[in-house]
Formats: structure tokens, sequence, C-alpha cells
């Protein structure tokens, strides 16, 4: 396999594919599939036209791509941009291709990668960078799935719990990415709380409608990003507000604790506060130390040390983040904003810029580096 040879012509067949009318992203994306077939196909069946071979194989997987992608807008289609309350009235086969794709031949992190790619309609860039792996680690384990799953029979669906993991990582590239799919994650996962009795499904229609909610208030009119200290509350949507408190509750009842129903508790906390400086932030520090002690996630201890910081005060939020890796993502954010409320501008200034350098969408950098601009502007009078 000639590596040297493949970096040389991509980017050749990448401008052959614009040419064709392919948009940039998407066109990276099929080149990279197209990438990740060769070094699985070629060290046994080397082609003649090595070109050739590329923009063939990377032009069809575009075409695949964009008769996904229609086929997921023709679905979204159906439902309306607000998703209604009460029972989804219809059911397709979206769900069903979720449970499918979730095979138990596939592991549960290739499983959610190939749902998202193949079903949810996510680019692997985007899938990578919700799992926080290169865009080529991400190609080659959406890749490995397909090969899998294409030598075994549909005949025996996934788990909940994967299943779960893909609505969820769907909802959220609609609820903070560049692709609106919060709406079809809400309709999904109401069909799957109507079929299923698991209070973890009632966690995460809860956590989605808590979340979502808030959504208009969430940016300007300029589309620039407003945080939840700053966001019009009334705003909110109280309707969806209730709904999710309601489903939340009633999962809890049953004493059967998840990570969706505690992320749903701490949601239903921050939209039952008038204000930021109301908030409950000592409960949802507890509700963090659960989150944390069922997930042992990285994310979520950031986000507890934000919660440490109203509780306790800022210095103690700047100790609990000091036990964090800084390559963490949107870990300069937080270490700003700790800082800023420590009163040491210079520093929260700094770490604003860098954070507003690592950030990975322009609405979150454009705020970020406001936040830097105006502390500077403030130490500079």
């Amino acid at each position: 396999m000639n590596e040297v040879l493949l970096r040389r012509l991509t980017p050749s067949v990448l401008g052959i594919l614009v040419r064709r009318g392919a948009d940039f992203a998407a066109a990276e994306d099929a080149v990279q599939d197209a990438l990740v077939e060769a070094v699985r196909v070629w060290p046994a069946d080397p082609p003649r036209d090595p070109k050739g071979w590329l923009v063939t194989v990377a032009w069809r997987k575009f075409l695949d791509a964009t008769r996904a992608d229609a086929a997921r807008r023709r679905r979204e289609d159906l439902v309306d941009e607000e998703p209604a309350p009460g029972p989804a009235p219809a059911v397709d086969d979206t769900l069903q291709l979720y449970f499918l794709c979730a095979h138990p031949s596939l592991t549960p992190s290739s499983a959610v990668a190939l749902t998202l790619r193949a079903v949810g309609g996510l680019t692997t860039r985007q899938i990578a960078q919700a799992y926080l792996v290169p865009e080529a680690t991400m190609a080659q384990r959406v890749s490995r799935a397909k090969r899998t799953v294409s030598a075994v029979r549909f005949d025996r669906p996934g788990d909940v719990a994967t299943v779960l993991r893909v609505l969820y990582l769907v909802f959220n590239e609609g609820y903070s990415g560049d692709i609106d799919l919060a709406a079809e994650a809400i309709r999904l996962t109401r069909q799957l709380a109507a079929a299923i009795d698991h209070p973890e499904v009632a966690g995460l229609l809860a956590l989605m409608l808590l979340h979502h909610a808030r959504r208009a208030a969430r940016t300007a009119p300029d589309g620039s990003l407003v945080p939840l200290a700053e966001q019009d509350r009334g705003r909110w949507d109280a309707r969806a507000i209730a709904e999710g408190v309601e489903i939340l509750q009633a999962a809890l009842a049953r004493d059967q604790l998840g990570e969706f129903q505690a992320q749903a508790a701490i949601a239903a906390l921050h939209a039952d506060a008038p204000t930021t400086e109301e908030t409950d932030w000592v409960q949802i520090v507890e509700w963090y130390d659960e989150l944390a002690r069922l997930t042992d996630s990285p994310v979520v201890r950031l986000n507890r040390a934000v919660a440490v910081g109203e509780a306790d005060g800022p210095r103690a939020g700047l100790r609990a983040l000091a036990a964090l890796d800084e390559s963490l993502p949107r870990h300069a954010a937080v270490a700003a904003y700790l800082h800023e409320r420590d009163g040491d501008l210079a520093t929260a200034a700094r770490l604003y810029a860098e954070a507003a350098r690592k950030a990975p969408n322009l609405a979150e950098r454009d705020h970020l580096t406001r936040q830097a601009a105006r502390l500077n502007a403030d130490r500079s009078r």
C-alpha cells in the first residue's frame, strides 16, 4: 500500500468531485471513505488506474450519501418544526433501522458510528467530533462496521442502550451543530417511549424536551450565542418544560437511575430557576456527582467544575478543574469563565482567546472571541 500515492492523489480526486457538483464538505467525506476502501482493497487487488479507481469509488460514496441525506430530509419534512407534545401519531421504519444498525455483532461504539453515518445523516467529521477522535480514525471505524454487517443477517436487532446513545448524539448535533436534527431525534424518541416501558428511554425524552424548550432563547437575532445566564427565560417553552418534568418525575419514581435521567434532572433544575442566581447549584452539583458515578466521563467532571464554581465560589471550581486534562474540549472556556468570576481578567481574556481557537463551530468561536475582546477592552479603560 503506497500511502504517499494516496496523499498525492487526494487533492486531485477532491477537485474532480467538486467540479462534478459535489459541495466541498460532502466531497471531503466521500474521498475519505474512498481512501479507507483503498487501504482495505488495494493490497490484495491494486488497480491499474489508482486515480480513476478513487474517483469512481468516491463519486459512488458521494451519491450514496446524497441519497441517504435526501431520504432523511423527506422524513423530517413529515413533522412540524417544533415537536408536538403527546404520543407520536405515526410510526415509520426509521427507528427500526436504528435498531438494525445497532447489531449485536458490532461493538457499541461502532454501532453508534454506523447508525449516525448511515441513518442519522451525520458526516464522518461530525461523528468524529462527537467522539473526540480524529476524522481518519472514525472513517476507519465506520468502514469496519459496514464490512462487519455486510456479512451478517439482520435478524437480531441491537439493544436499547445503543439506540439511546445514537438518538442522544443525533439530538446534540441538531441542538448545537450545523444540521437541524433535534426535532427528528425527539420524534423517534417519542416512538421508542411509546413502544418500550424503560426509565432511561423516558429520561432521554425528558432531557431532549427540557433542552429543546430553551432553544428559541439560545441565539440572538444576529445568530450569536446567548449564554444561559443571559437568556430571556420568558422565551422558554413552558409547555415543553412541563411535559419534560412530568416524564422525568415518573421515571425517577421507578428508582432505576440512569445517565439520561440524571442529565434530565440537572436540566429540570435549570428550567425551574427564575434566574441563574436563584438556581439550586448545590443540588446540581449532587446530580453531577451521581452522573460522574454512572459514566466516569471527563466531560461530566468538566461541567461539574462549573457547577461547583457557582455553588462554592470560583476558586472551588478552579480546584475541581485542576484535576482534569487541559486538552479536554472546552476546558479553556470553563477555565476562562471561572478566572473571570474570580477577578483575574488578564488570564480569563487569554483563555477565552485560546478557547476560541479550539472552538468546534463558528458560533461558539465568535462568542468566545467576543468574550476575550470584552475583557481586553475592560482592562484597557
